[in-house]
C-alpha cells in the first residue's frame, strides 16, 4: 500500500477541510482526468483499489498518473478499550482532498475507454467524482493505434 517512508511526527491531529483545491485542479500530465466534487479522506486501499480497476480496464494501452498520496495517519484504539490513556496505534494512512482536487490522469487511450475507466476507478472511492477532459484534444482512433 501507499505510505509515506519516513514522517516528522508517526501521529497528527485531525484539522478541518474548508474550502475548494487550489492546486492540483488542472489537467498537468494527461488528456483526461477524475475530479473529486466533495471533501473527504481517500484511504491508500481505495486508492490503490482504484488505479488496479482502471490498469485492468484499459490493459496495456495509455497511461495513468496518480495525482494525490495518503500522507495523513489515522490511528485507532484496539476495541472494547476505556477511553483515555493516549492516542491510539496508527491504523492506515489517508490523502486529504477538497473538492476540485484531480485524483487520476490518463492519456494514449480513446475517450470512451477512458470514461469508463474512470467510472470502475470511481466506483472504488468514497466520494462523488467527475469525468474531466482537456478541451483541445484530438480523438484517438482505436483501430489506427492497434495497427501500429
Amino acid at each position: 500500500m501507499l505510505q509515506p517512508k519516513k514522517v516528522k511526527y508517526r501521529k497528527q491531529q485531525k484539522g478541518k477541510m474548508r474550502g475548494k483545491a487550489w492546486r492540483g485542479s488542472e489537467l498537468a500530465f494527461g488528456d483526461y482526468g477524475l475530479k473529486v466534487v466533495e471533501c473527504g479522506y481517500i484511504t491508500d486501499r481505495q486508492i490503490e483499489a482504484s488505479r488496479i480497476a482502471m490498469t485492468r480496464y484499459i490493459k496495456r494501452g495509455g497511461k495513468v498518473w496518480l495525482r494525490i498520496f495518503p500522507d495523513k495517519p489515522i490511528t485507532k484504539k484496539p476495541a472494547e478499550v476505556r477511553m483515555g490513556s493516549g492516542k491510539g496505534a496508527l491504523d492506515h494512512w489517508v490523502a486529504v482532498v477538497r473538492p476540485g482536487k484531480l485524483l487520476f490522469e490518463m492519456e494514449g487511450v480513446p475517450v470512451e475507454i477512458a470514461k469508463e475507466a474512470m467510472r470502475l476507478a470511481s466506483n472504488k472511492l468514497p466520494l462523488r467524482t467527475v469525468f474531466v477532459q482537456r478541451p483541445n484534444i484530438k480523438a484517438i482512433d482505436p483501430k489506427a493505434s492497434a495497427a501500429a
